[in-house]
């Protein structure tokens, strides 16, 4: 597994949630204040120095659970609250999109423009905020040291580790299977057309070589798609056209979005469950989560009545009769760490769990903002 992979992760699936957050937004007619208000929180939140110090530490990839932790606590870095139904479904449209875009790319070097293309969004959304802007464009220039040097093999090793992370996940979504890039079963379809991957030539032509180095003969064969020569390169600079469109918004043309549980994922969830075994690095996940929610700081508690719910159903009732159809095995509960003897060996742990479980102790107006994830999850 790559130690280089979970700010890619965390960056490119943050990219895809303020997406779907602002159409979202903007469908529900929220205040622009306000809507921009929670961008700004959430991407603050998002760039803080201390969090992303630890997300950028050498380390391995855990569990799905960790991190859908730590952006429960992001989607709630501000005065908008969502049910769980609705935390479900933007974390099924964020991890499907990315995994989508990640099949997509020609070459594994091609992850980096797609994240780049998420973070010139993300620098869009707060391009009239200096402040923020600065904590982002200061990312940025970590994302251009630290990965653009990496070899092609290790981008092929990001690549797959990033699959591996994926590979149960079928979550059919409406406008994939309406474009017809995705199956009934959640599965997607890969197209044997357009552009091969810079660097390389169009197939159907075999060249045959002597011992030499001299060429004795060329073969054509029909290659099956309908393929043509590579673009130019995208840039791998701060600013560029990255030439690649995956990881740019596919909201932008407003339509419903909407996600099914596919039978294959509901069956392999219940395999999962059957087959369940005691996790050897569950400590290193509590720490690892630990670290990373140490990093983001609380917010100050605002006044309840600039609270508001945004729901990613059409209905109240449709979002009710998601989180009651959704089988438990596929909901990504929260993290309950375990009042051990972690409290004296590791003060952060400590720490969070304290956040985590003071409940009694918050005033209403920090518990409406989800700031005690263990109090906002019980209240849904």
């Amino acid at each position: 597994m790559s130690t280089r992979t979970l700010p890619l992760l965390f960056i490119n699936l943050g990219g895809e949630m303020l997406y779907i957050l602002d159409q979202r937004l903007r469908a529900q007619n929220i205040p622009a204040d306000k809507a921009k208000k929670v961008m700004n929180d959430i991407i603050t939140t998002m760039f803080n120095k201390k969090f992303l110090e630890e997300l950028f530490k050498p380390q391995e990839l855990y569990s799905k659970k960790a991190l859908r932790t730590v952006f429960d606590r992001l989607a709630h870095a501000s005065i908008m609250r969502l049910n769980q139904a609705s935390m479900d479904k933007l974390y099924d449209l964020m991890t499907m999109a990315f995994k989508y875009q990640v099949l997509l790319c020609p070459r594994p070097k091609d992850i980096l423009l797609v994240s780049f293309n998420h973070m010139d969004a993300i620098k869009d959304f707060v391009k009239d905020t200096p402040s923020i802007l600065s904590q982002v464009d200061e990312t940025y220039q970590q994302l251009i040291e630290m990965y653009t040097p990496l070899s092609n093999g290790e981008f092929q090793l990001i690549r797959q580790t990033l699959l591996i992370f994926f590979q149960d996940m079928h979550i059919r979504v409406s406008i994939f299977l309406k474009d017809k890039v995705q199956n009934s079963n959640g599965r997607f379809v890969l197209p044997i057309s357009g552009p091969v991957p810079r660097g390389t030539q169009v197939p159907g032509l075999i060249r045959i070589f002597s011992c030499a180095g001299e060429e004795l003969t060329r073969l054509q064969f029909k290659n099956g798609g309908n393929y043509s020569s590579a673009l130019r390169e995208g840039s791998f600079e701060l600013f560029g056209d990255r030439v690649t469109k995956l990881g740019t918004n596919m909201y932008s043309v407003s339509r419903p979005v909407e996600t099914h549980m596919s039978g294959a994922s509901k069956s392999s969830a219940q395999h999962t469950k059957v087959n369940a075994a005691p996790n050897p690095l569950a400590k290193e996940e509590l720490n690892l989560l630990a670290r990373l929610m140490g990093g983001l700081e609380g917010q100050k508690p605002g006044s309840t009545d600039n609270g508001f719910r945004v729901n990613l159903f059409a209905t109240d009732e449709e979002e009710e009769e998601a989180l009651i159809s959704r089988p438990d095995e596929l909901s990504y509960g929260v993290i309950n760490i375990q009042a051990t003897k972690d409290q004296q060996t590791n003060a952060e742990l400590a720490k969070i769990m304290g956040e985590f479980t003071e409940s009694g102790d918050q005033s209403p107006s920090a518990s409406s903002k989800g700031d005690d994830l263990l109090a906002m999850m019980d209240g849904l």
